[in-house]
């Protein structure tokens, strides 16, 4: 994880440097980040050389990466900053669909990989499963097996379904299953809706697929009168 900044010891705000070379993109991707609680933006940046000065004026925990850069590209900052002794955390933002790019990317340390063009939602998702791998790490201790599986499922950066049926979108399956790995315990539809930024239908219909394929495990929560409510958490077993 990232050598980070100097942190104060009340402070847990994750800053992030966003790294773009469209200044308009950068703009909108630093609005995304800070509409997600827990996270501010430190800086951004609109080139490597830019990108490389921010973080030697001003450490931060995570860089939002593109690959495509005016004077090099997202890798090779990467290994300049390894190079340098920096292990700021990385997740790619790039339109490089290439298998070697991500190949590579994940041999340098990027955490995420997510491939323009992107909602809000898909970026959430992947700002929160970050989050959630922090206060995971940050405790310390030995992990069991199950905690194991928790900390590379919100890694994981495979397709969810690979033989999603028509109509389906892999983008919005991925979304949900990002949702479901970033939460702490079993989520409710509405709760998955509103955090994937998708309507409850839509959510359920992506659920149900998804618990017919032992993706998604079901359990019932019952109240004191009507019927129970369904909640769902990602099958660590996938």
């Amino acid at each position: 994880m990232t050598d980070g900044r100097a942190l104060d010891a009340d402070d847990d705000t994750i800053d992030v440097l966003v790294v773009d070379d469209d200044t308009r993109v950068a703009g909108i991707n630093a609005a995304y980040v800070t509409k997600v609680p827990g996270f501010r933006v430190a800086a951004t940046a609109h080139s490597a050389a830019e990108a490389l000065a921010r973080i030697a004026d001003r450490p931060v925990d995570l860089i939002l990466l593109d690959h495509y850069l005016p004077d090099g590209n997202g890798l090779a900052v990467v290994r300049e900053l390894r190079r340098l002794g920096h292990q700021t955390d990385v997740i790619m933002v790039t339109a490089a669909r290439d298998v070697a790019t991500v190949q590579a990317a994940m041999r340098h340390g990027a955490l995420q990989y997510l491939v323009k063009p992107f909602s809000f939602a898909g970026l959430r998702a992947k700002l929160e499963a970050y989050a959630t791998l922090r206060r995971t790490l940050e405790g310390g201790g030995e992990a069991e097996q199950a905690e194991v599986d928790r900390i590379f499922g919100a890694l994981s950066a495979g397709s969810v379904a690979p033989d999603l049926p028509k109509g389906h979108s892999p983008t919005t399956a991925e979304v949900v299953r990002q949702v479901l790995l970033a939460a702490e315990g079993p989520l409710s539809a509405q709760e998955i809706a509103e955090r994937a930024g998708v309507s409850r239908q839509t959510a359920q219909r992506y659920l149900k697929l998804l618990e017919r394929t032992n993706r998604v495990r079901l359990s019932l929560k019952y109240g004191e009168t009507g019927r129970p409510e369904h909640r769902y958490v990602w099958s660590t077993s996938v």
